[in-house]
């Protein structure tokens, strides 16, 4: 079975593969179909591009002068690990032929280096420390889909989103704390089409445990902020199905229902009968009893003594995402909620409590923003998941930051919607 994470498969012609992509890329902009050969986390990706409205043309922008990145370098818990990523990878960035960048979680590139002359050509599209390569910004991108989706990557060629980066061919993984799990950023090397084979791929990858075995040992740095919870770290937020980190015991990826499941208990510490859980998750779906408890029977396998019953409960809650935005906008910080919010809550979930949970997450968020009134941060829930067509957002952004962008966008939403323009607005004013 092919290896979805790879570009190529073993003797793939890379010209050949090139200008199919390009075909394919072209399709896409123009009907929003993806062909072959587009792999899934590619058209996945290039998804969630065109629907974060990003131009096909754009280029990766730098949003932080020398002084707040040398703040950032200072602080940032990958700056313990860069010896060793100049150790297993600096070689290779100096042979004239690729680079090395480390970027943020958030992904903002921190470090990039290698040979000057090609330090020199990747000036042109940005690819330099402070520029920022989320997908949201700069589109489909090794370091910006690895820390997108949670796994190493390669992206090659037209595989890129923008067409300013498609004479690049990338290789990322993402690397996460290892006390809690959550993903701190991403390593990265970039070069040509010589770069999409399967060693590169897993170059990263050794990179990247490399460097969290090095964390590991080397302990709390000075900003770390304690140690995670009994119950752990529980991660839901842009993610279809969820991951535990727990002291010694480290990360579980589990799947849909059983993410569910653990985040509806985390969100009812004293527990829940049979039947409560049940309507959190079936609603008024007729659903044998027998059903939820193999679904728990199995779970407890998973998670041992964590998981207990009469009534189900977490015997030490994990802290979760959901809980770090909360918190943020109980202290009126409506930054660092944009900040810890990667996503909405477990998306793929139609289990009644999870949606209820989504939605009262997200009505709390935008009220904020929307009370804020501070363009930036709107622009950013406008490129957050499922964000992009919110009106009174838009509406918001066009009243404090006019532009024909804005303008055409409240007026082909507020056509969408059957609404006159301004009309959410009003209403909410009212």
């Amino acid at each position: 079975m092919r290896n979805p994470w790879l570009a190529l498969e073993a003797g793939a012609d890379a010209a050949q593969r090139a200008g199919a992509l390009r075909r394919a890329h072209e399709t896409f902009l123009t009907g929003g179909t993806v062909d072959a050969p587009v792999r899934e986390v590619v058209a996945d990706s290039w998804r969630r591009c065109a629907g974060a409205r990003l131009a096909p043309e754009s280029m990766a922008g730098v949003e932080v002068d020398d002084a707040g990145l040398a703040l950032r370098r200072e602080r940032h818990p990958l700056a313990r690990a860069m010896p060793l990523f100049r150790e297993l990878l600096g070689t290779i960035a100096d042979d004239g032929a690729h680079l090395l960048s480390v970027c943020d979680e958030r992904g903002t590139m921190l470090w990039v280096e290698g040979h000057p002359q090609v330090l020199r050509r990747a000036e042109r599209m940005n690819f330099v420390p402070g520029s920022q390569w989320a997908e949201r910004a700069s589109g489909t991108n090794a370091p910006g889909t690895a820390l997108a989706v949670d796994h190493a990557v390669q992206i090659f060629a037209a595989e890129h989103y923008c067409r300013p980066v498609q004479a690049w061919t990338c290789a990322a993984a993402p690397v996460h704390d290892p006390r809690t799990g959550r993903v701190v950023g991403a390593v990265d090397l970039t070069g040509g089409d010589h770069l999409a084979s399967p060693h590169s791929l897993a170059l990263v990858q050794a990179t990247a445990r490399a460097a969290e075995a090095r964390l590991a040992a080397l302990g709390p740095g000075p900003d770390d902020a304690g140690t995670p919870p009994d119950g752990g770290l529980l991660a839901v937020l842009g993610r279809d199905e969820a991951r535990l980190h727990r002291p010694g015991a480290g990360s579980l990826r589990l799947g849909r229902r059983h993410s569910e499941i653990l985040l509806l208990l985390a969100a009812h510490p004293d527990g829940l009968t049979g039947e409560a859980l049940a309507r959190e998750l079936y609603g008024e779906r007729d659903v044998n009893p027998v059903t939820l408890r193999a679904e728990l029977s199995r779970l407890r396998q998973l998670l041992g003594p964590l998981l207990a019953s009469r009534p189900y409960r977490l015997r030490h809650r994990p802290y979760t995402d959901y809980d770090a935005v909360g918190e943020a906008l109980a202290a009126d910080d409506p930054a660092a909620a944009l900040d810890a919010y990667t996503g909405p809550l477990l998306p793929a979930s139609e289990a009644p409590g999870v949606v209820r949970l989504r939605r009262l997450l997200e009505n709390r968020l935008r009220r904020h923003l929307l009370s804020g009134a501070e363009p930036g941060l709107l622009e950013r829930w406008l490129c957050t998941a499922g964000a992009e067509d919110d009106l009174e957002v838009w509406e918001a952004l066009h009243g404090l930051r006019p532009s024909a962008r804005t303008a055409a966008r409240v007026r082909e939403l507020s056509a969408l919607y059957g609404l006159a323009p301004g009309a959410v607005g009003t209403a909410r004013r009212a």
